[in-house]
């Protein structure tokens, strides 16, 4: 990455371990907030000194700024071949998604309102469908995969501005359709959202889009920064108030966005290792919950998927009750909706696969999750499903 600080000596030679077990405790949630990589925080920390000006100022310092947040654009370009100019930064992953809806159908709003989304995209894709044109929602088999002849036959319809499909699942795993969902777009001339959020960092997303949206808190950068990527030639036509910031307005953290380039580049380079590591333990969490757990359904494609993403229900309990009693036992892990979680609200995924929606579990593994943490996990979930089941009076059906 051009124009980049000096990010020390935890950047400079081999990564600083990170250990997600503290006093104890075990965390396997990072879906889109995973901890901060080291070379991430040197960076920020290095930033908050180099370029804590407002980067639209043409004083030295303001300059300064301005070149280490485009020395972060022309980073990310760089992986997923862009160009820095085709990169834009957004306070947050949901206002990447958001804009790029928003402003692609109010850019081709000559050519119809539809827009075309999967059934198991985020809620802020749907949410902006909604808010944008008329939605049509192509549905997913039981892995949560959308039939790729019933999308490229939806996006050939006459009034379509956009199409949006997700990489990869970040609450399942499974990965989408992408390349034969592309060329259709393409070929009835129909822009493709891509959304990366879950992916970027972990598995390669390729190039079978036309905008890309990202989340750096997902690949170890900070939380409160997203990332869309825009290909020349889709149209694009805001609709909010003109700022100097076209597309974002009001811009982003230096610190930040530098930060964020950086765990980008950094989860990069130890991708191929980080997956093979990931898969291994994923593997061995979906078949143990399935040998170990009563009555429990393991959702996602078992093969084509996330390394680092697995979802299984547990029938006769609740979310919220099985995660309390994890997290009392020292395990943090995530449950209901990936997008909609903190509400606690059952799955839209899930319920578009025909899956259970009530009593799962999601885990997203961070990088350095070891066997042992996991191991400890697996030793100790049957008794907790047991007793919780048991505390709702279902203990013995």
């Amino acid at each position: 990455m051009s124009s980049q600080p000096d990010r020390g000596p935890a950047a400079a030679g081999t990564p600083a371990p990170v250990t997600h077990a503290t006093a104890g405790r075990v965390v396997l949630d990072a879906g889109g907030r995973a901890p901060l990589l080291p070379e991430a925080r040197s960076a920020f920390l290095e930033a908050l000194d180099q370029g804590w000006a407002d980067p639209r100022r043409l004083h030295a310092e303001g300059r300064r700024a301005r070149m280490l947040l485009d020395g972060a654009r022309e980073a990310i370009g760089a992986a997923v071949g862009a160009r820095t100019q085709e990169v834009d930064l957004a306070p947050s992953h949901t206002a990447a998604l958001h804009g790029a809806v928003r402003s692609v159908a109010r850019g081709r709003r000559r050519a119809g309102a539809d827009v075309v989304v999967g059934a198991v995209e985020r809620a802020a894709v749907l949410n902006a469908a909604d808010f944008a044109g008329n939605r049509l929602t192509i549905p997913v088999d039981r892995h949560g995969r959308v039939d790729a002849d019933l999308f490229a036959g939806a996006v050939a319809r006459p009034g379509v501005a956009l199409a949006a499909l997700q990489h990869a699942n970040g609450e399942v795993g499974t990965r989408q359709p992408l390349g034969p969902v592309h060329a259709a777009a393409r070929a009835a001339g129909v822009p493709l959202l891509v959304d990366a959020g879950a992916s970027l960092g972990h598995v390669d997303v390729g190039d079978a889009w036309d905008l890309l949206a990202a989340d750096a808190g997902d690949w170890g950068g900070p939380g409160g920064l997203g990332v869309l990527v825009t290909r020349s030639g889709v149209r694009r036509s805001p609709d909010w108030p003109e700022d100097e910031d076209r597309w974002f307005p009001g811009g982003v953290s230096v610190p930040a966005a530098l930060a964020a380039a950086v765990a980008l580049q950094a989860a990069l380079s130890t991708r191929s290792a980080d997956d093979d590591a990931r898969r291994a333990l994923v593997d061995t969490i979906r078949t143990r919950v399935a040998a170990e757990v009563p009555d429990v359904d393991v959702v996602g494609d078992p093969t084509d998927r996330l390394p680092h993403v697995v979802t299984f229900s547990c029938l006769y309990v609740e979310g919220e009750a099985l995660l309390a009693a994890l997290d009392a036992r020292g395990f943090a892990v995530g449950s209901g909706s990936a997008c909609t979680s903190s509400a606690l609200e059952p799955s839209h995924v899930l319920a578009a696969m025909g899956a259970l929606t009530h009593g799962n579990i999601r885990l997203a593994l961070p990088r350095g999750t070891s066997a042992a943490d996991v191991g400890r996990f697996l030793d100790e979930l049957p008794g907790i499903v047991a007793g919780v089941r048991q505390a709702w009076g279902v203990g013995g059906l």
